[in-house]
Parts: structure tokens; C-alpha cells; sequence
């Protein structure tokens, strides 16, 4: 499958090995340009690129960037790209660590229905529970015991099937999580967030989630701090 990811940070770089290593084509792009890329691209075969390439790249296109830096990318960035393309966000809001107060959100949109309303594209919610060395390293056959589950949740049924068989492939157990209007459900500070659960667990954790978002995920008036000060 030909799939463009916009970012290439820690679930960005991770997902272009994975995906790269079960041979996928792989078009990667970042804010600072494919020169910048080419480390990655040697070591892994992907197409080094600009974002407008990676959107128009293939079937799937994965959009894994700070939430603050979701404002800053190109208005047309998705023009011309046909609407059967998934788009992928695995973002996750961190008001306190990194990205200070986003209105839109703290008023109690989920964090992926404010990306979809950014983006101007409907969007499935995957791979954001999840650390990157996990993702890079527990992925299981289909059926062992020790299979984590990552929840997937979206609106259109193709494009949540379309992710599920990535996750599928890349080593973990696919959990339909609803709805975006749901994807709350995975969000940091539920029960399943960055907790490697198998499907069961996943299943459990989703339906006892809380909508009140925790206070460490909330702004303040002093956001952003830092990882080692969130304010």
C-alpha cells in the first residue's frame, strides 16, 4: 500500500520503519523539509518528501505532529486529494507539557474532531495510546496471548477498515472504538492510554472511560510549561 505520514517525530519515524519493514511505500515529510529526511530515508527505503507530496501519496496518509503545530500547516494541504484517501491523527493534547490552551478543545470538542475541523477532512483516531518504543517493538502474530490492542475510532467505516488492517499488520489486535465523536475514549488520562492492554482489556477500559478530561491535561493560565514543568 502506498501511505504518506506528515511528521516525522517519535510515532512518525516508528510507523515509517514498521511500515517500510512490511513493505509498504512509504512517502514521509516533515516542517523543515526532505533534506532534512534523509537519515530516515536511507535507513528505511521511504520517499523523503514535501507534506503536499505525502498527502497525495497513497490510499492512507497518517498526520503525526504537536497539536499546537496542527494550525501551522498549509490551508490546501489536502486539495485535490480524493475522498476515499484515510486520514490518520495520532495526536494527543498536552496543554500543560507542550501546547499550551486550545480553545476548541478545552470547550469539550475531542481532540481528533478539532484536528478534522483543521485539516477540513474527516479523520480516524489511531496509534496516539501507544508509546513509540512499543509500537516499534511488541508487535505479535495474530493470536498470541501477549497481543496488545490499540483502539481505532472514526466516523466512515472504510477508512476505520483501512487502519484496522494496518494495525492488524503491524502487530496488534484492531479495537473498533466507536465514533470520533467517542475517540475521548482513548484520549490521555483514560484507562487505556499509553496502558497495552489486549482486546479485552481495551474493550473495558473504553467503556469505563471518563468524558471529564483530568486536571493534568487541562490548560492553565500559565501553559505551556514543559515535559519536567507542565503548567
Amino acid at each position: 500500500m502506498k501511505i504518506g505520514i506528515i511528521g516525522a517525530g517519535q510515532i512518525g519515524g516508528t510507523l515509517t520503519r514498521r511500515l517500510t519493514e512490511l513493505g509498504h511505500d512509504v512517502s514521509v515529510a516533515n516542517s523543515r523539509g526532505p533534506d532534512t529526511l534523509a537519515d530516515l530515508a536511507e535507513e528505511t527505503g521511504a520517499h523523503a518528501v514535501w507534506a503536499r507530496d505525502a498527502t497525495h501519496a497513497g490510499k492512507v496518509v497518517v498526520v503525526t505532529i504537536p497539536e499546537a503545530s496542527i494550525p501551522d500547516l498549509p490551508d490546501d494541504l489536502f486539495e485535490g486529494v480524493p475522498e476515499d484517501v484515510a486520514v490518520v491523527d495520532t495526536g494527543n493534547y498536552y496543554p500543560r507539557q507542550r501546547d499550551g490552551r486550545i480553545a476548541g478543545i478545552e470547550e469539550g470538542k475531542t481532540e481528533s474532531r478539532w484536528v478534522s475541523e483543521q485539516l477540513g477532512r474527516p479523520v480516524v483516531k489511531a496509534f496516539n495510546n501507544i508509546h513509540a518504543a512499543h509500537l516499534m517493538q511488541l508487535g505479535r502474530s495474530s493470536g498470541d496471548p501477549d497481543r496488545i490492542a490499540l483502539p481505532v475510532a472514526g466516523d466512515d467505516p472504510e477508512a476505520k477498515a483501512a487502519v484496522m488492517q494496518l494495525v492488524d499488520e503491524l502487530g496488534f489486535d484492531p479495537v473498533d472504538a466507536g465514533s470520533l465523536d467517542e475517540s475521548w475514549r482513548q484520549q490521555p488520562g483514560t484507562p487505556v492510554y499509553g496502558t497495552n492492554l489486549g482486546a479485552d482489556g481495551v474493550r473495558r477500559g473504553l467503556a469505563e472511560a471518563n468524558p471529564e478530561r483530568t486536571p493534568e491535561f487541562t490548560a492553565t493560565d500559565e501553559s505551556p510549561g514543559g515535559i519536567t514543568d507542565p503548567r
